[in-house]
C-alpha cells in the first residue's frame, strides 16, 4: 500500500483517555448554533485551530445552506437522495462529510461511507482536502482507493474511491454490505462505471433497504436522473454568486494555444486581480501552452508580479494538489491553472475570477466495427460550457472569455455530452457484468443503453478469447480473466503465459502496458544523446521485449532517477509498473496459477512470449502489404504505420521492416500509428488463433495467405502414418519385451 498523509500536516496522536463523542444536534453549525465541539467525535482528540479556520470557510460555501434539508432527506425513509448544483459549490467535500455524520449517528451499524469519483486524481485530491477539514489523518479515518493505490485501513470510515474500484468490489461483495452510504459524485460526467453503478445500486436497494445512495450531479442532467431513480427527493444547491460576464471572440486564426496564451498575458498586463482557469482540448495542448506562457512571462515587467502556471490533467498525479496550496498573504502572484475536460467539474478553485474556454476537446471514440479508437477533436457540449462559465461566478463579478463565436455556441455545441458507454469498448465491462451473474445484458438497467452493435462485438471478442461457454456464461478461463484488473486480451495473454512458461516476463510486460507510456520526450539539446542510450535497451524481437528490457534495467539500477533521465524514461511510470506487477503476481498466487522461473533472453523464451501474446492479441495483427511500412489490419482495411519510437525504426543500422506484426493499440489519428509493435510469424497465428476467427476475417490477401497456411497445417496433421513391415514391428516388439524383462 502506498504511503499516505496530507503534505505538511503532522499526524494526530490518539490520547489514551479520549473517548469519541457523537456530534450533538444543537452544536451543529448548520442549524445556526454557536457551540463548537472541543473533541473530534471520530478519533476522540481535541480539534486543532486549523479545524475551526477551515470550518469558517466551509460555512461560507453555497452547499452549506442545504445541510439541514439534506440530512432530513437522508434520515427519511427513501433510499436515494439526489443533490443537484453547479460546480464550485462544495458538494464533493461537504456531502460525504454529512453522510459520515449520519453513519456516526447510527454508530456505523449499517456500514461505512464510500464516495465514488469518475477520475482517480479527483478521489486522491478530495480525500486529502476532506481529511484536513475533518481534522483527521489521511489513511486512517479518511482514505482513498484508486487503481494500484489503496490508502485505507480498518479504521477508515469515509472512503473516496474511483467508480471503477467500487464496481470491481461488487464482484466479491455484490450487496456492498460494508457500506451504509454510497455517494455517486459527478454523475453528470456519464462515465461507464458510474452509469453501471447507478443501475446496480437500484437492485441492491431492493435487497438492502437500509442502504442510502446519494447521487450528486449538475442541474443539466437532474431531470433525467430523477426519472431514472424513481423520483427521489432533490436537494438543490444555489450557485456561488452572480454569474460572470461572458465574452465571445471569433475563432483565432493563429491557433487556439497561441490565442489562449495571449489572453492570459493580456489579463496579467491589465493587473486585474484574480486567478485564471484555462480550458484547452488535450494534454499535448496543455503542455505546449504552459511552456509558452512561462517563456512569455519572462519578458514581462517584473512589477506585474509572478505568474504561477500549473498544468492539471491525469498525468500530473499528486502534483495536482499544487492548485490548492495557499499563496503568500498580500502577494501579487497570479495562479494560472491550465486544464481540459478534467476541470469541468472536479477541482473547485474558489479564487478564480477569469475563465478562458477554447470550446473544444480531444476524445477517443471507440468504433466497434473496426475494433479501434479514433482521436476526435470536437466541440464541447453547452452544459460543459455553462459549467466552465460558472467557475468564474461569485463576487466580485468574474469574466468568462470564450474563444469561439456566439453562433458557434448556439449551432455547433450539442446540449449535453455523449454518455461514455456509447463511445467505449465494452469488452471489459461485459466481462465484469458476467462475473456479477448478469448473464443477459438486458437485465442491467442503464441510464442510456449501449448500442446493440457494441454489445455484440464485446460478446464476440470474449467468445474468441474462450471467456464464454456454449450458454454464453463465463467459462473457467473467463472467470480467471475477470480476476485480473486488465483488459480481457491482456488478461488472456497473461493466463496463456502459464502454459508457455514465460510468466515472469509476461507479468512485467502486462504491468508496462497498463501504466502510462514510459518514454519522456527529451529536450532538443539532449535528443541525440538520449536516443543513443535508448538504442542500447532495444530488443531485436520488438517493442514488447524492449519494454521488458527497460523494466529489468530500471530494477537492476535500483530505480535510479539519474538513470531514467539519461535514457529519457519516466521513473514515476516505471515505479508504478513495479506496483502493478506485484498486484498481478498476488492475484496469480491467490488463484494458484503456476509462475515459471525467469528465462528472458533465450530464443525459446522469445518464442514463448510471442505465443502468449498471440493467444490474447490475435485480434490485433497487421501485415505490411508492400514492404514499405504500410500495414493493413486483419480485422479491417485501415492502413497504419510504425511509430517513430518503434525499435524497428530506431535500430542502427536499419534493417528490413517485419512483414507481420502484433500491436497493442491502434488509434485513428493524424499520424495513424500503431503502438507497441513486435514481429510475429503467420504460422503462429494460424496455430493459436481460433479457427472460426480466421474464417470470419473480411476478404483480403492476408486472409487468403492465412487460410492457405491453415490448410497446409491441417494436411500435415491428417497425413496417415506409414505402416511398418510386419517383420520389423515384430522385432521391435521383442526388443521392448526384453527391455521390460530387464527392468523387472
Amino acid at each position: 500500500m502506498a504511503a499516505c498523509g496530507a503534505p505538511g500536516s503532522p499526524p494526530r496522536q490518539r490520547g489514551p483517555n479520549s473517548v469519541p463523542e457523537a456530534e450533538e444536534e444543537e452544536d451543529d453549525p448548520a442549524l445556526g448554533c454557536d457551540g463548537d465541539l472541543e473533541v473530534n467525535p471520530y478519533d476522540g482528540l481535541p480539534f486543532s485551530s486549523r479545524y475551526y479556520e477551515l470550518l469558517r470557510q466551509r460555512r461560507e460555501l453555497p452547499v452549506w445552506t442545504t445541510k439541514y434539508s439534506f440530512m432530513e432527506h437522508l434520515e427519511g425513509g427513501g433510499g436515494i437522495v439526489l443533490v443537484s448544483g453547479p460546480p464550485g459549490t462544495g458538494k464533493s467535500t461537504q456531502v460525504p462529510q454529512w453522510c459520515a455524520e449520519y453513519a456516526l449517528s447510527l454508530q456505523f451499524a449499517h456500514g461505512l461511507v464510500a464516495c465514488t469519483q469518475p477520475h482517480s486524481l479527483a478521489a486522491l485530491s478530495l480525500s486529502l482536502r476532506v481529511a484536513d477539514e475533518m481534522d483527521l489523518n489521511l489513511g486512517h479515518e479518511v482514505g482513498y482507493c484508486v487503481p494500484h493505490e489503496d490508502c485505507c485501513t480498518t479504521e477508515t470510515i469515509l472512503r473516496y474511491c474511483s467508480d471503477e474500484m467500487l464496481l470491481r468490489e461488487m464482484t466479491s461483495d455484490p450487496l456492498l454490505r460494508q457500506y451504509g452510504v454510497v455517494v455517486l459524485d459527478e454523475a453528470q460526467e456519464r462515465a461507464v462505471p458510474t452509469d453501471v453503478l447507478l443501475g446496480l445500486l437500484k437492485d441492491v436497494l431492493r435487497q438492502r433497504p437500509e442502504l442510502k445512495v446519494v447521487v450528486v450531479t449538475s442541474p443539466a442532467v437532474e431531470e433525467q436522473l430523477r426519472a431514472f431513480c424513481g423520483d427521489p427527493p432533490v436537494v438543490r444547491v444555489p450557485g456561488p454568486g452572480p454569474p460572470p460576464q461572458v465574452l465571445h471572440r471569433d475563432p483565432p486564426a493563429r491557433g487556439r494555444v497561441a490565442a489562449a496564451c495571449q489572453a492570459v498575458l493580456d489579463i496579467h498586463r491589465r493587473q486585474e486581480p484574480g486567478h485564471v482557469l484555462l480550458f484547452l482540448a488535450s494534454e499535448q495542448e496543455i503542455t505546449e501552452c504552459c511552456g509558452a506562457i512561462q517563456t512569455e512571462a519572462m519578458a514581462l515587467n517584473p512589477g506585474l508580479g509572478p505568474l504561477l502556471v500549473l498544468p492539471l490533467h491525469p498525468g500530473v498525479g499528486r502534483a495536482a494538489q499544487k492548485v490548492y496550496e495557499a499563496l503568500e498573504e498580500g502577494g501579487r502572484e497570479r495562479r494560472v491553472v491550465v486544464t481540459h475536460w478534467l476541470g469541468d467539474s472536479s477541482f473547485s478553485l474558489g479564487s478564480v475570477r477569469f475563465v478562458i474556454d477554447t470550446g473544444l476537446e480531444l476524445r477517443s471514440v471507440y468504433n466497434p466495427r473496426i475494433r479501434a479508437e479514433s482521436q476526435v477533436l470536437r466541440p464541447i457540449s453547452r452544459s460543459q460550457a455553462e459549467s466552465r462559465m460558472q467557475r468564474a461566478a461569485g463576487s466580485p463579478q468574474g469574466t468568462c472569455l470564450r474563444l469561439y463565436s456566439e453562433a458557434f455556441f448556439e449551432q455547433r455545441l450539442p446540449p449535453s455530452p455523449a454518455p461514455h458507454v456509447s463511445e467505449t469498448s465494452l469488452s471489459r465491462l461485459v466481462l465484469l457484468l458476467k462475473r456479477l451473474d448478469i448473464a443477459d445484458m438486458g437485465q442491467c438497467d442503464f441510464l442510456d443503453r449501449p448500442a446493440p452493435e457494441s454489445l455484440m462485438q464485446a460478446l464476440e471478442d470474449l467468445d474468441y478469447l474462450a471467456a464464454l461457454d456454449d450458454d454464453g456464461n463465463l467459462s473457467e478461463v473467463g472467470i480467471i480473466m475477470s480476476e485480473f484488473p486488465l483488459d480481457p486480451q491482456l488478461a488472456k495473454a497473461l493466463i496463456a503465459s502459464c502454459e508457455f512458461d514465460c510468466v515472469e516476463e509476461m507479468v512485467s510486460l502486462a504491468a508496462m502496458l497498463t501504466v502510462p507510456p514510459c518514454f519522456v520526450p527529451p529536450s532538443t539539446r539532449l535528443e541525440e544523446a538520449v536516443t543513443t542510450r535508448r538504442r542500447a535497451l532495444l530488443h531485436p524481437a520488438g517493442d514488447h521485449f524492449t519494454l521488458i528490457n527497460i523494466f529489468n534495467a530500471f530494477q537492476q539500477h535500483n530505480a535510479d532517477e539519474g538513470w531514467c533521465r539519461k535514457h529519457g524514461v519516466s521513473g514515476e511510470a516505471l515505479r508504478l509498473a513495479g506496483i502493478v506487477r506485484a498486484e498481478l503476481l498476488e492475484v496469480m498466487q491467490r488463484i494458484e496459477l503456476p509462475v515459471s522461473p525467469p528465462a528472458f533472453g533465450t530464443d525459446a523464451n522469445v518464442l514463448n512470449i510471442q505465443r502468449a501474446l498471440i493467444s490474447g492479441y490475435f485480434l490485433k495483427v497487421a501485415r505490411d502489404i508492400d514492404g514499405s511500412g504500410n500495414y493493413v489490419m486483419l480485422t479491417h482495411k485501415h492502413v497504419a504505420h510504425l511509430p517513430p519510437s518503434c525499435c524497428y525504426l530506431l535500430r542502427q543500422p536499419p534493417r528490413r521492416l517485419p512483414p507481420w506484426v502484433l500491436y497493442h493499440e491502434f488509434t485513428i489519428s493524424q499520424d495513424n500509428c500503431l503502438r507497441v509493435v513486435s514481429e510475429i510469424q503467420p504460422q503462429m497465428l494460424v496455430e493459436l488463433a481460433p479457427q472460426y476467427y480466421l474464417s470470419n476475417l473480411p476478404p483480403s490477401e492476408s486472409r487468403d495467405l492465412l487460410m492457405e497456411l491453415r490448410e497446409k497445417v491441417v494436411a500435415t496433421e491428417e497425413v496417415p502414418e506409414v505402416p511398418e513391415p510386419l517383420e520389423e514391428a515384430a522385432s521391435r516388439e521383442d526388443d521392448e519385451n526384453q527391455d521390460v524383462c530387464v527392468l523387472q
